[in-house]
């Protein structure tokens, strides 16, 4: 299964208002790049959560539980449904990714405006490290 992350303003939609509602569509996308990847969840993919604008950490997991549809509203946009799955042991912040070398390559950081993005497993995996570990050390 692959491994994606996801982008929204906490202002707009917070991880806490996706936990209360369990499962939402993903809306809003118009970039092609980002579409593009939605096209390629499928089911059971997990999906970490990313606050952007404020906060800028990754503060949850969530799974595609449907795949790519037509947004009836937006017909330029595309939709999946992501289930709010955990909260992340600890935030993990884009300033500890950006000092950690090992994700350099990451399009978290290589492209920061591209909303929904690819995680490479092992670069998940040090993530989920990181977000177990105290920041201070």
């Amino acid at each position: 299964m692959a491994k994606w992350l996801v982008k929204s303003e906490p202002f707009k939609w917070s991880w806490e208002e996706h936990k209360k509602k369990g499962v939402e569509p993903w809306d809003g996308v118009r970039s092609a790049q980002a579409l593009n990847n939605m096209r390629e969840m499928k089911r059971g993919d997990e999906v970490m959560f990313y606050h952007s604008n404020k906060g800028l950490e990754i503060v949850g997991i969530c799974s595609v539980v449907k795949e790519f549809y037509d947004d009836p509203d937006d017909p330029k946009s595309g939709l999946v449904d992501l289930k709010a799955e955990r909260d992340m042991p600890r935030p993990v912040t884009l300033k500890e990714i950006k000092a950690d070398g090992r994700f350099d390559e990451l399009a978290l950081v290589r492209q920061s405006r591209l909303s929904v993005m690819p995680v490479p497993e092992k670069q998940w995996s040090q993530i989920l490290e990181l977000a177990s570990r105290d920041p201070a050390s």
